[in-house]
């Protein structure tokens, strides 16, 4: 197989690279973020309304609502290498909640929680060697990880820095 650097077609030398409007970045942007936390988009489009009847900056609210999910939460902390593996680890029921089993992947961890593996699903062979794992993965600066409980702590919440998107872009998509 071939690759070349146009797109295919009978005009496809000779076509330009068209600049992308506003709107599209917006779209972009708001795919993209929805892509990258799994979202579907009645789930995302709720996130930002619930954002916007807070008073003050939307997007700081947006940002704090989809880093504290808890499948999210349990991603940052370092257990699984993506976030399906770690809404599937969620809805399973081997994440407890200051010690109580947790099976919503949408549900919202507070400042002063503890997130913990479940005691049996320590010894699968998944995580055999979590401890090493956990101890050398650098955690967000609004959770700390404790390796040997393989547990962490939500300190405060998530700040608009620790978005990996714009999230005033789609915020000003969801207001058009």
């Amino acid at each position: 197989m071939i690759k070349r650097n146009f797109i295919p077609g009978q005009h496809g030398p000779t076509a330009r690279n068209k600049k992308l409007s506003g709107y599209g970045k917006q779209l972009r942007e708001k795919q993209q973020a929805k892509k990258m936390y799994g979202l579907r988009e009645k789930q995302f489009a709720n996130y930002v309304s619930e954002a916007s009847r807070k008073t003050g900056d939307t997007s700081k609210y947006f940002v704090t609502y989809l880093e504290s999910r808890l499948d999210n939460a349990v991603f940052r902390m370092g257990l699984v290498t993506s976030r399906s593996a770690a809404r599937q680890l969620v809805s399973h029921g081997n994440i407890t909640v200051n010690g109580k089993k947790v099976d919503i992947p949408s549900y919202r961890v507070s400042v002063g929680e503890e997130i913990a593996l479940k005691e049996s699903m320590k010894s699968r062979k998944l995580f055999e060697n979590i401890f090493e794992r956990l101890s050398k993965i650098e955690a967000p600066s609004w959770m700390h990880v404790d390796a040997k409980k393989v547990s962490f702590k939500v300190l405060n919440t998530p700040t608009l820095d620790s978005a990996p998107f714009n999230s005033k872009a789609i915020i000003e998509f969801y207001s058009r």
